[in-house]
């Protein structure tokens, strides 16, 4: 009964490990949008956060700029990559 009970607890944390959503933002300053992993810091630094699911609601084109990925730990500012 032992093995039972150890087993369906096993499966059981398993499951809910994998149902756990993914935290994914999406970060804007000033227009300027990038998409990331983390969550973002940066002292003196005023960016809103967003879910990930934001950016299909957005015009683009008219309220913000979106910009692929960039290596490194940074942000976008007026159209440039900062790096921390």
């Amino acid at each position: 009964m032992k093995h039972v009970v150890l087993g369906s607890l096993v499966v059981l944390g398993t499951a809910l490990a994998l149902s756990v959503p993914a935290s994914a933002y999406v970060y804007c300053n000033s227009g300027d949008c990038w998409h990331s992993d983390d969550r973002f810091r940066a002292p003196g630094v005023t960016v809103e956060r967003h879910p990930d699911d934001w950016y299909f609601h957005q015009h683009w084109d008219r309220d913000h700029h979106w910009h692929d990925y960039h290596e490194g730990r940074g942000y976008w500012r007026g159209g440039l990559w900062i790096t921390l």
